[in-house]
């Protein structure tokens, strides 16, 4: 799910997702969000939650935006949205949620291959690099241990 994916990628660039921002939908193989079943109930559930909780203007939900044309929403919700007390964020691709979630750019390759120094893909990239080199350490110290 889109939500793991967030995680992950949270963990290994080490930027907090922001806790007010619930998430749903589905990613394939191209990053791409795809729809799901009862956003309305999701989105007013999510909603209660942070009412009961104390509405703060920082608070919302990720949808997907192939979701858009299934909104029935209740009174309430459209007119906290309306007011800014409550964001509904429609988006296409991960990239999208994830800037949401971490107010950090996710970033782009440029002609060298590379990202953007601090983007989220950047520090991703990074810290896999780290852990491929630490793997490949590990793996030549264990075969020259088992030679001996």
């Amino acid at each position: 799910s889109s939500t793991e994916l967030y995680a992950i990628m949270s963990s290994l660039s080490g930027k907090p997702i922001k806790q007010g921002i619930a998430v749903t939908g589905s990613v394939n193989q191209r990053g791409l969000v795809q729809p799901i079943g009862g956003v309305n109930q999701k989105i007013e559930g999510f909603y209660k939650v942070c009412k009961i909780k104390g509405l703060t203007g920082e608070q919302g939900v990720i949808i997907p935006k192939q979701n858009v044309n299934d909104l029935m929403l209740n009174e309430e919700v459209i007119n906290a949205v309306k007011e800014g007390k409550f964001h509904i964020y429609a988006i296409e691709k991960i990239e999208e949620g994830i800037e949401i979630l971490t107010g950090v750019t996710a970033g782009e390759k440029n002609e060298e291959g590379k990202y953007p120094e601090g983007s989220i893909h950047c520090l991703v990239d990074k810290k896999l690099h780290e852990y491929s080199k630490a793997l490949k350490k590990q793996n030549k110290t264990e075969n020259e241990a088992s030679k001996k």
